[in-house]
């Protein structure tokens, strides 16, 4: 990354380097109001559009936002570190837990959307399931909020020949989840594979998950198997790219 003292930098990319580097460095706190136009028109003797430029680098990468009529702060939400190995452990959901409760410690996480249907399955989420033509799937969709803010949504789908009956087909699963309920049913998932991949959002998606304006969402495409290798779940989730971490620990 080129320095700040690098007289080919756009003015607005040395003015938000500026910035961030007062937030990491603790001069601006969760929840502190930057400089505005204003000020940094003054400090930095540039043009409106050039600080406004620059207000707009920090919050696409999610470090700042704006509030309408008050000016641009820190962002306060603390981003959410997302166990990727740690929170599929059987000891987890075998032992009544959700998978969740790895990722968020003690922070306060909710599920206030859930919808339960049966559908035709999507031409790729049939392929991967080995389903049969005309048969249908159980389609969980669900909305995380952590700390009152969206992170997430969820849409797993499961074969309707598998979990009819079953606690899968309502809102609440019990506990455990969806993966204790499998187990139960004789179709455990001991084996899980996961795809990554980013794009930006669509309107839809950024409006449900109340995203700023040019922040990505990471896409988890997450498929369980049984020890027999059959697949018995895809869950299709998009997270809020500025909400989240990544982890992956693992012994060599």
């Amino acid at each position: 990354m080129a320095n700040a003292g690098d007289d080919r930098r756009p003015k607005y990319q040395r003015i938000a380097d500026t910035l961030r580097e007062a937030i990491r460095s603790g001069e601006y706190g969760p929840g502190d109001r930057l400089p505005g136009e204003n000020d940094l028109m003054a400090t930095h003797g540039v043009a409106r559009m050039t600080a406004r430029q620059a207000l707009s680098v920090l919050r696409d990468e999610g470090v700042a936002e704006a509030r309408k009529g008050a000016g641009v702060f820190v962002r306060e939400f603390r981003p959410l570190r997302r166990r990727g190995i740690q929170r599929l452990a059987q000891q987890q959901w075998g032992n009544g837990r959700s998978i969740w409760s790895t990722d968020i410690e003690n922070r306060s996480l909710d599920v206030d959307q859930v919808t339960v249907s049966e559908e035709a399955a999507p031409d790729n989420v049939a392929a991967v399931l080995d389903l049969a033509d005309e048969e249908t799937v159980c389609v969980r969709r669900r909305r995380f909020v952590l700390d009152g803010k969206p992170v997430l949504l969820a849409t797993s789908y499961l074969p309707a020949s598998l979990v009819t009956g079953s606690a899968i087909t309502q809102e609440d699963t019990g506990p455990g989840g969806t993966y204790a309920r499998l187990a139960e049913l004789g179709y455990k998932p001991v084996h899980f594979r996961e795809e990554v991949r980013s794009r930006m959002p669509s309107q839809d998606e950024a409006t449900q998950l109340g995203m700023s304006a040019g922040t990505p969402v990471i896409l988890v495409c997450r498929t369980a198997f049984t020890a027999e290798g059959c697949p018995v779940e895809i869950n299709e989730m998009t997270l809020d790219a500025a909400s989240y971490i990544l982890e992956y620990d693992f012994d060599a």
